[in-house]
């Protein structure tokens, strides 16, 4: 069962900008995974699944609740709908996960390596993605309120037309995102080691960058307002 820990790293001038809520997660004795594939609109409550390959199969619409998932690949694994709760997944893996439309709530994601995860029209809250590396992530259309992306690689991520409400970033590094569309509040991107917005820089406003970021974002903001620099 988890606990929603009191959050966030606050904010400047007077704590305008609302830190995250994080889980704690305290998952129960658990029952190790019997051998078998993942069912459409499966229900797995209180199970430990450890070194599993669900490669290719179909999950569509199924439910984990105080699951620990560790060391299992996911690669094109059909997630849609789906509905993670005050679970914990360790070290997955996986490339083409479909994850479209689900439900991630008090969830921890530690240590993923993830290519071309599809999470575009889902819902994320009291979310932390710890380490790990994610490539094309998308999340077009998605609603994030209270998460933190910390100590993670995040490459060509895509958060157009997202919203996002009380998300930090923390000491990970932000390659190429993609921002067109996007609702801010109360983001915190002070904490990224490092910050690469490739579009949608003028969609910031909600968000709060530290001085070296927006000298960094300087050029980019530049050709967005039609200011040609020049000597």
């Amino acid at each position: 069962m988890a606990r929603t820990g009191a959050g966030g790293s606050g904010g400047v001038g007077g704590g305008r900008v609302k830190g995250a809520r994080r889980p704690e997660v305290r998952l129960p004795p658990l029952e190790p995974w019997a051998d078998g594939g993942l069912e459409p609109d499966g229900d797995y409550d209180g199970v430990e699944f450890r070194d599993t390959d669900f490669a290719g199969q179909d999950g569509a619409g199924a439910r984990f609740m105080d699951c620990a998932v560790t060391n299992c690949a996911f690669d094109e694994t059909g997630l849609r709908h789906a509905r993670v709760l005050d679970t914990v997944l360790t070290g997955i893996r996986g490339v083409g996960t479909n994850l479209a439309e689900a439900t991630l709530r008090d969830v921890e994601l530690v240590d993923a390596r993830l290519g071309g995860t599809q999470l575009h029209g889902s819902v994320l809250e009291r979310v932390v993605v710890r380490g790990g590396k994610i490539d094309y992530l998308n999340l077009r259309t998605a609603r994030l309120r209270d998460v933190v992306f910390e100590s993670c690689v995040l490459v060509e991520p895509d958060f157009g037309d997202a919203v996002l409400e009380r998300v930090e970033f923390v000491d990970c590094a932000v390659k190429g995102a993609d921002f067109r569309g996007v609702t801010m509040k109360d983001v915190d991107l002070r904490g990224a080691a490092s910050l690469e917005v490739a579009s949608g820089v003028e969609r910031l406003a909600g968000a709060v960058i530290s001085m070296s970021q927006l000298l960094d974002l300087a050029p980019v903001l530049a050709v967005q307002l039609g200011i040609r620099v020049e000597g």
